[in-house]
């Protein structure tokens, strides 16, 4: 937020907004937001969610049409938003593919998360997602086409590339750059809504494993009023504001970023591999037989998300030590899934058999 706070106020405040003090301070206020938002619920989540979903939608279509604004007047040679050119096989760009194919189009499932607070879920999930995911593709491909058009490739932001963009991009257009304040500050509406529901999706997992006695019940108590689970959501708060502190420790505001984001997204990728090793391997005691279409996505889907993992572990920018960087996420990720069995372990050691 700090980041998108800096290309907002200019370049004479964005030295100050990379102050670990000020990304630490600023965490710990989005974070106490978001805390507040999931107790009360979707009552107000819901419109926070529906805002940053209309402003990206417009700013994604203002990113679109700004090449061809500069191609208009004449800042721009030509734009070919379609052309392909074969990558360089190595390790970064295996990265950036696995980030594309997995992290950019990971996600639907917090959807269904939120089912129990939706009317009609099944029908209203099934048609979100089949209306969504052919968007989402094109935003992805025309927006990053018009990243490429405008911005160098050595210096594009991998922290808040939307908003460098519409800095750069819309700086030269004369009267028309007098939007880039409002552009910028929809876009930090917009990382604030899409925080707002990861955070409250994640608030509902340990409130689950509480359900089946892998953590204590105290995580499934729910708030008298709203109906949340308010336990839940103050330890996902608190430990999201820890690990954002101790990921500012010793390195850059760039560093801490990958560190937090690799480390976030390989948790997560991980709950995807299980659910696509489920029709390939997981149900042969089962009567279900998955058709062979389900297993073909299965398979890719499970390629893609090994790659992911495999990769994330190592940077995609200049780091301080690659093998530190690598070590970090590694070890968190390694005593965290330790902690995991161990309370799996545990449960099964309570829970009497037959």
């Amino acid at each position: 937020f700090t980041q998108y706070l800096g290309y907002i106020l200019g370049p004479g405040v964005a030295a100050v907004m990379a102050e670990n003090w000020v990304i630490a301070t600023a965490s710990a206020l989005v974070i106490l937001a978001l805390v507040w938002i999931t107790i009360v619920g979707l009552q107000v989540g819901k419109w926070v969610h529906m805002v940053g979903g209309i402003l990206m939608l417009t700013i994604f279509a203002m990113i679109i049409a700004l090449p061809w604004l500069h191609v208009a007047n004449g800042l721009l040679a030509e734009f070919q938003p379609l052309s392909t050119t074969a990558p360089v096989a190595t390790l970064l760009s295996l990265n950036l593919l696995g980030k594309m194919g997995f992290g950019a189009f990971g996600g639907f499932e917090y959807v269904a998360i939120h089912a129990g607070e939706c009317r009609d879920p099944v029908k209203s999930v099934t048609r979100a997602t089949a209306i969504a995911a052919p968007i989402i593709v094109l935003m992805f491909i025309l927006g990053t086409a018009s990243v490429l058009a405008i911005v160098p490739n050595d210096q594009i932001d991998l922290i808040a590339p939307i908003p460098q963009l519409l800095a750069i991009g819309f700086g030269p257009l004369g009267a028309v750059a007098a939007i880039v304040p409002f552009t910028l500050g929809s876009m930090l509406a917009i990382r604030f809504a899409q925080a707002s529901v990861n955070f409250a999706g994640s608030t509902r997992l340990p409130m689950v494993a509480g359900w089946d006695s892998l953590l204590p019940a105290w995580f499934t108590r729910l708030s008298e009023q709203h109906k949340t689970p308010v336990n839940s959501i103050f330890f996902v708060g608190a430990a999201t504001l820890l690990l954002s502190t101790l990921g500012l420790i010793g390195v850059g505001k760039q560093e801490a970023f990958q560190l937090l984001w690799n480390s976030a997204g390989i948790f997560y990728a991980l709950t995807y591999l299980a659910m696509f090793a489920v029709p390939l391997f997981g149900l042969k005691r089962a009567n279900v037989r998955p058709p062979w279409w389900v297993k073909l996505c299965a398979v890719s889907g499970l390629l893609m998300t090994v790659l992911y993992v495999s990769l994330s572990v190592l940077p995609i920018i200049p780091v301080g030590s690659r093998t530190a960087f690598a070590m970090k996420i590694t070890g968190l990720i390694v005593l965290t899934n330790l902690i995991g069995v161990a309370l799996y372990a545990s449960r099964q050691h309570r829970v009497p058999r037959g």
